[in-house]
């Protein structure tokens, strides 16, 4: 019998960020890590892509997104849905910008720069978001 192969390769995550000077950029990452400063974002998911590297400190968040295009139309709901259980701690975010984010976060510690929330609308274009903390206004527990 042969052992099982081990090619979990995860393919790139559709990735905005979002600069707290207001730019976006649109791509794919697969490398992603909160503790890192850097990272690379590929204008496309295809190996042989143009890569920028994207340094953290200067982002407000990194959404993580089920679709590039998304609906600029669209507003997330800020209140969660009663039929669905909430996992992890509720939590409302206010950029300096003005923009508020309503989720939940497992990995929320005032001592770091950063955490992930999961948008409280289950139908949001945001599968995650990565949440820049100097770039808040408010953090808060409702």
């Amino acid at each position: 019998m042969e052992p099982a192969s081990d090619d979990r390769s995860v393919p790139p995550a559709k990735t905005v960020v979002h600069y707290k000077d207001g730019r976006v950029l649109k791509g794919y990452t697969s490398d992603f890590m909160p503790h890192r400063e850097v990272f690379p974002l590929a204008a496309s998911d295809s190996p042989d892509a143009s890569v920028e590297e994207i340094w953290a400190p200067d982002l407000k968040a990194v959404f993580f997104v089920k679709d590039l295009v998304g609906d600029p139309r669209r507003v997330d709901r800020s209140d969660f849905d009663p039929d669905r259980p909430v996992v992890g701690q509720k939590v409302k975010v206010r950029f300096t910008d003005g923009e508020l984010l309503v989720g939940t976060t497992e990995t929320y510690d005032p001592g770091r720069k950063g955490f992930f929330l999961i948008p409280a609308d289950a139908q949001s274009n945001i599968e995650r978001c990565y949440v820049v903390v100097s770039a808040t206004q408010e953090i808060s527990f409702p």
